[in-house]
């Protein structure tokens, strides 16, 4: 079960928020930023990075949003913040990569740069929406634990 941060971001994607962008404005008023640079500087991590199927971009969103999250780290502060939000992914969906994920659901992970058309079959197929949903809780669960909240 989704918490209301986790199904807004899965929501945003189902807007045409890209997996990335979708988790990192579910969390913009967190952040303090302005939610149209939010979307702008997610923009190219969807698709696992600009549609290469690397790192799932929800991963690379929550990643971001640590850094802005906890802005008195520095990287031996954030690396093991990201590491462990990446490992809780990783259990919860067997991998953080895009393209894995994909072809675990049974989609090809096609890495031409056009992105396909957001159509009802486009997000039918996808496990897109929860797994974003899911980086969201797991981001939201990270936080909590480390700001003491």
């Amino acid at each position: 079960m989704s918490t209301e941060r986790g199904a807004r971001a899965g929501e945003l994607f189902l807007e045409g928020k890209n997996c990335a962008q979708a988790v990192m404005l579910a969390f913009a008023e967190e952040l303090g930023a302005d939610p149209a640079f939010v979307a702008r500087v997610a923009l190219p991590m969807g698709g696992g990075m600009g549609r290469l199927r690397e790192t799932c971009g929800a991963v690379s969103g929550a990643a971001m949003c640590l850094g802005l999250l906890f802005p008195e780290g520095d990287r031996a502060q954030i690396y093991p913040l990201v590491q462990e939000f990446a490992e809780k992914f990783r259990a919860a969906h067997g991998s953080i990569r895009c393209g894995e994920l994909l072809t675990g659901a049974g989609i090809a992970a096609d890495r031409t740069p056009v992105p396909e058309a957001r159509t009802a079959a486009y997000y039918k197929k996808r496990p897109c929406p929860e797994l974003i949903a899911s980086a969201a809780d797991l981001l939201e669960e990270v936080v909590r634990a480390h700001r003491g909240a």
